[in-house]
């Protein structure tokens, strides 16, 4: 029986408050740790079927027409089985939405570095040492680099205007206008882009390195010209996406392609460099914002404007604006959103797209402006929180800014900072606290799950995946809580499309929708269980394997009698999206150390304090605000993807030039959530949790560093050269 639920409206019921088990919302291992750290989990390149061979991608060293001119020599070099080029391979990964397909034919080389061919061989080495003899000729006379449109591209629908900010600013009491610079950034996730298919002339199995498996399907079915019954993706296991994973990459549908060629599986793995270059990176950005405020610091104009870039033909652009339209009330405001057409690799999603470095930058701007108005930069935002939505003018289904803004500053101890800049100095350290708060988008996707209960436990199943976010976990919670059996008694079968379409992990939707399809499972059962024993479901009380209905307890397996019963759930996002503005807020608190003699800058210490919704597990929701903290490190000082200028190859394309915080970058990070109860979040109350802790963790530590050393840096990130050039 299917239990579907679409969230139209509130549900003010607080049923997982009533639950007896104990488990949903503690601190609680994850069940999929042990395989884990003993290397025994099975991620995308490490199943070795008989016969296997090894693919290696050949990419384009130049811009322009491709043509391989050597590729009958390499055909015949030892252990070669097959050079392929096909018009199915795709240029770059898809973005895995539903409305976006891969974008197929790399007969033209949009950037350098994109994927044109496939090298398959007996050994990697072979393959690996006959895609580097493959010899490409780029454009040429007969073909040259098709000339872009310098003017970037205005979406309408990424417009909003109301009110005279010109006005507002030459009336304002305190103003700010500055523009802000953010670099190019990579995923860089664990896991290398992988994939391994097999093809037995009815079914294509693909073990891939992917996020979302209801998509990524549809997209290799699509690239390859098969139906999607015939498609199966498995992803059980999957070491980091951070957004580059999200669609299908193109070493999935080469192997596709090559193992449906030679009836043997083929494995095709990206090699660092590659994942450097051939999977979508977060867009650099130039932002302008300016902020009017009367005496009061009360903001009356707000503008945001910001340039992006992307290849042509890709439909993504970094939504850089997308807090900024609920963030703070202000009558007048602009936003304006343009794209820039231009030969670097793909922009898509990387860890909160939009908010990471539309927030940062405006968290920056507001800082400056809590200077302009002698303002204390708590009370700054506080004074400027919107009652309602806006621009949309409905009410917030819930807000909590200025309680994790309170609960922040005192953890934190933000009343005894100093007000000025430079106040503080340990020998050759300027030393400085900074904050600012964050929002991010919260939202919900379709999805579904299935539980099967026995007397020996229930097993949760749904294609939805794990990409380190603690999937396994929180889903063997809900049921368990739900049907009130110990955490050892349910199993989680999660990460294969031969079972029932979860949400994917994107977007910080997984736990709020494919969890809430794991709860009406389980509730399905329980109303099963209600209608053996003739009473209404609310007055049923399970714990510990044993069924309580008025003064009689009973054994679950004594219910069942050797029956299976059989749950599924179905969510479906609804009217709620348009009634209400669903958010998650946060504070950031950041204490720096500024060198005066070299402008390094090392974060002493931070603290966050988040509002998501009902927290379901808090040893992983606490990582998760972990690793978006480090994120904002890296942002704040050392991550730039940097491209040459003349033709947009990436220069620093390892983790030897591409500088992530490591552990000597990062201190202690302290994480503290604020009770929240959504009733527009659905019947679970969760809310999404993976991406907010990135978005302004970065301003705070900037912020931090103009008030250690009176240094405003707008190009980001601080890295020593631009501290040392402001410090003068």
């Amino acid at each position: 029986m299917t239990l579907d639920l679409k969230l139209d409206d509130p549900h003010p019921a607080h049923r997982a408050d009533d639950m007896a088990q104990g488990v949903l919302g503690r601190e609680q291992d994850r069940p999929d740790g042990w395989v884990k750290v003993t290397g025994t989990a099975p991620y995308a390149a490490e199943p070795q079927p008989a016969g296997m061979l090894h693919g290696m991608l050949v990419r384009a060293p130049g811009l322009g027409r491709v043509r391989l001119t050597n590729a009958e020599a390499v055909r015949a070099m030892a252990g070669v089985q097959l050079v392929l080029q096909d018009a199915r391979l795709i240029r770059n990964a898809a973005q895995g939405t539903a409305n976006e397909a891969p974008i197929q034919g790399v007969e033209e080389a949009e950037y350098i570095g994109q994927p044109i061919a496939l090298v398959v061989a007996e050994t990697f080495e072979q393959a690996r040492h006959a895609a580097q003899a493959v010899q490409v000729d780029c454009a040429g006379a007969d073909h040259p680099v098709r000339p872009r449109d310098t003017t970037p591209e205005t979406p309408e629908d990424k417009q909003f205007a109301r009110g005279d900010l010109d006005q507002a600013m030459r009336e304002a009491a305190f103003r700010v206008e500055a523009t802000y610079t953010t670099p190019s950034m990579i995923s860089a996730a664990m896991e290398p882009h992988a994939a391994l298919a097999e093809w037995d002339g009815a079914v294509l199995t693909l073990r891939g390195a992917l996020q979302m498996l209801r998509f990524n399907r549809n997209e290799l079915a699509d690239s390859v010209g098969l139906p999607a019954a015939q498609v199966r993706v498995l992803a059980p296991y999957v070491g980091g996406g951070f957004g580059s994973k999200l669609g299908i990459s193109p070493d999935c549908v080469a192997a596709a392609l090559a193992a449906m060629e030679l009836g043997r599986p083929v494995r095709v793995v990206q090699h660092r460099r590659q994942v450097f270059e051939v999977n979508t990176r977060r867009s650099e950005t130039r932002q302008r914002i300016r902020l009017a405020a009367d005496a009061q610091g009360r903001l009356i104009g707000l503008g945001h404007e910001a340039l992006v870039s992307n290849l042509r033909g890709e439909a993504f652009a970094e939504p850089v604006l997308q807090a900024s339209h609920f963030a703070y009330g202000a009558e007048n405001r602009a936003l304006r959103m343009q794209i820039a057409r231009i030969n670097r690799p793909a922009a898509g999603s990387v860890r909160a797209p939009g908010e990471a470095v539309g927030v940062t930058a405006f968290e920056v701007a507001m800082d400056e402006l809590a200077c302009a108005a002698g303002l204390d930069p708590v009370e700054l935002r506080r004074r400027n929180i919107p009652s309602r939505d806006p621009e949309r003018d409905v009410p917030f289904s819930s807000h909590r800014l200025a309680a994790v803004l309170d609960d922040g500053a005192r953890r934190f101890g933000w009343s005894d900072r100093p007000p000025a800049p430079r106040q503080r100095q340990d020998g050759e350290w300027w030393i400085g606290s900074g904050m600012a708060a964050a929002f991010r988008v919260n939202a919900v996707m379709e999805a579904e799950a299935a539980i099967t209960l026995t007397t020996e436990g229930a097993q949760v199943r749904s294609d939805m995946t794990d990409i380190g976010t603690g999937s396994y976990a929180i889903f063997q919670q809900i049921a368990a809580e739900v049907l009130g059996l110990p955490l050892g008694q349910v199993e989680v079968l999660l990460g294969d499309t031969d079972l029932p379409p979860g949400s994917g992990s994107g977007g910080s939707v997984g736990a709020a929708s494919t969890g809430t399809a794991v709860w009406l499972a389980a509730m399905e059962i329980r109303r099963q269980i209600a209608n053996r024993l003739e009473c209404e479901e609310a007055t049923l009380t399970l714990k510990d394997g044993a069924v309580v209905q008025g003064n009689t307890r009973r054994a679950l397996a004594e219910i069942l009698q050797g029956d299976r019963l059989e749950g599924h759930g179905h969510l479906t996002p609804g009217a709620a999206a348009k009634k209400v503005r669903q958010a998650t807020f946060g504070a950031h608190f950041a204490e720096v150390a500024v060198s005066d003699v070299t402008g390094e800058v090392r974060v002493r210490r931070m603290l966050g304090s988040f509002a998501a919704g009902r927290i379901l597990n808090l040893r992983t929701a606490r990582s998760q605000c972990h690793g978006g903290m480090t994120w904002g490190i890296g942002m704040a000082l050392t991550e730039a993807l940097e491209h040459d200028p003349r033709d947009g190859q990436v220069v620093n394309r390892d983790f030897a030039a591409y500088h992530v915080p490591t552990n000597a970058d990062v201190p202690p990070l302290e994480v503290h959530f604020i009770k929240e109860r959504d009733d527009w979040a659905g019947p679970l109350q969760a809310k999404g949790i993976g991406e907010l802790g990135i978005c302004g963790a970065g301003a705070a530590i900037l912020n931090a560093v103009h008030h250690a050393c009176g240094v405003r840096l707008r190009d980001f990130p601080a890295t020593p050269d631009r501290v040392l050039a402001g410090l003068g």
